[in-house]
C-alpha cells in the first residue's frame, strides 16, 4: 500500500540557487512519515505516553530533480520491510509525475529509555506491513 501527501514548497526553504536546499527534503520526508502514520491509526504522542518512541536509524537520499518556490510536492510512502523491532520505508518525492527525490529509510522503535524495544501490537495493521 502506498500513501501519498502533499506540501508546496516555500520560499524561505529554498538556497541561493532558488533550489530547495538538501536538508529541507528530510524535513518534508518526516513530514510524510508521520502522516503515514496518523491515516493508519498510529498517533505519536500517544505512542510516546505509552512508553515507546519512533527513531530514524538511517536514511538514504537520491536527489533526481531541483524543487523551487510554489511546487506543489507529493510524497510517497510505503513499506519495504518490518521487523520486531521496526522496518525500512521506500519514500519519493514527484512534481508534475516526475520524481525529485527518492529516500529509503530505516527505522526503529525505542522504550522511554532509549533502548531498543519491539514493536507494539498497533503496528499490527495492513497499511503498515510491506
Amino acid at each position: 500500500m502506498e500513501h501519498e501527501c502533499s506540501l508546496t514548497v516555500r520560499s524561505y526553504e529554498c538556497d541561493g540557487y532558488g533550489h530547495v536546499n538538501n536538508a529541507n527534503y528530510l524535513h518534508y520526508l518526516e513530514f510524510a512519515r508521520h502522516a503515514y502514520l496518523r491515516d493508519n491509526g498510529i498517533s505519536l504522542s500517544a505512542l510516546r505516553e505509552s512508553g515507546y518512541g519512533l527513531v530514524v536509524a538511517r536514511i538514504a537520499v537520491d536527489f533526481r530533480r531541483p524543487a523551487t518556490t510554489d511546487d506543489l510536492l507529493i510524497i510517497l510512502t510505503r513499506a519495504l520491510r518490518k521487523t520486531r523491532i521496526g522496518g525500512v520505508l521506500a519514500q519519493r518525492i514527484v512534481r508534475d509525475a516526475e520524481t525529485v527525490a527518492e529516500a529509503e529509510v530505516t527505522w526503529v522503535c525505542v522504550d522511554a529509555r532509549g533502548k531498543l524495544a519491539r514493536l507494539p501490537s498497533a503496528f499490527d495493521r495492513e497499511g503498515l506491513s510491506p
